[in-house]
């Protein structure tokens, strides 16, 4: 049953009720592809050239690809201003849980329009991981300087805002209570914590970081101009700690951090309440 407000159970063609990923990728194509548009936003759909609802442009090019696979309960929608572009402008991971969950896995939303900083691949061109296996140091700095938070290879288009209560009504929809997520970096966490997000695993580790950031901390002491990513004053923003926690400055892993959002309910949550204003 449908929780927020004007929301309703999300039904198939014949009027029987949806209650996750796995029961929708058994219906046709067309069908499924009804219903999973409803988590592009309007702002986003212009941006690829979306005619109507569907997920071709008005040329009839598909620059939405869908990946539904019958019997997984998982989705990816991935779009492209040309089919053909490498890069994607909007990456989105779902899938249900065994607890009847919904995992947001992935959301990426690029500017088209916007330098590309190789990031994403090591000095030798090898896919990186997430910087797990490996940085790359110059585009790093590029990124930075550009005011590019760590993994990201092109400036945002500030359209989370829009796409997360599409998201949060979608799950309502077929009777989820709670979306999950793992955040990835340190700016992933607290950006979800401004749209209601608390934590399964990790509220130990973010007040840790920002204790030993204020003056005086482990983590202050280590600002000291002994990298471009610890640069004194960095540790006021969330894009300054971001990159020094990706230059390593934490003495434990950033791991295992697990968040969660209930659905229609604010947790108010907040790690970081001294945070300076970006810059740019």
């Amino acid at each position: 049953m449908a929780r927020l407000p004007d929301n309703s159970q999300l039904l198939d063609a014949a009027g029987f009720p949806l209650r996750s990923l796995l029961e929708i990728n058994r219906l046709k194509q067309t069908e499924k592809e009804r219903l999973y548009s409803c988590l592009l936003p309007l702002r986003l759909r212009e941006v690829l050239g979306l005619s109507g609802s569907s997920l071709c442009n008005s040329a009839g090019e598909r620059t939405v690809n869908l990946i539904a696979p019958l019997g997984l309960p998982l989705i990816r929608l991935e779009g492209r201003v040309k089919p053909d572009d490498k890069d994607v402008v909007f990456f989105l991971e779902l899938s249900d849980t065994q607890f009847h969950q919904l995992e947001l896995s992935f959301c990426i939303i690029c500017d088209p329009t916007a330098p590309r900083f190789d990031v994403d691949v090591d000095e030798h061109g090898t896919i990186n991981w997430f910087a797990s296996h490996g940085r790359n140091i110059p585009e790093e700095l590029r990124a930075m300087r550009a005011g590019l938070f760590p993994n990201q290879t092109r400036r945002g288009m500030h359209m989370f805002a829009d796409f997360f209560p599409l998201l949060e009504r979608f799950a309502d929809a077929f009777g989820v209570a709670m979306i999950v997520a793992e955040p990835l970096s340190y700016d992933n966490a607290i950006r979800y914590e401004k749209y209601g997000f608390d934590y399964l695993r990790g509220k130990r580790l973010m007040l840790n970081i920002d204790r030993e950031f204020q003056p005086g901390g482990r983590y202050f002491l280590k600002m000291d101009g002994s990298s471009p990513f610890r640069m004194p004053g960095m540790e006021r923003t969330v894009r300054g700690r971001s990159w020094a926690i990706q230059d390593g400055i934490l003495d434990e892993p950033w791991d295992e951090v697990e968040i969660y959002k209930m659905i229609g309910v604010d947790a108010g949550i907040n790690t970081f309440p001294g945070r300076e204003q970006e810059t740019r």
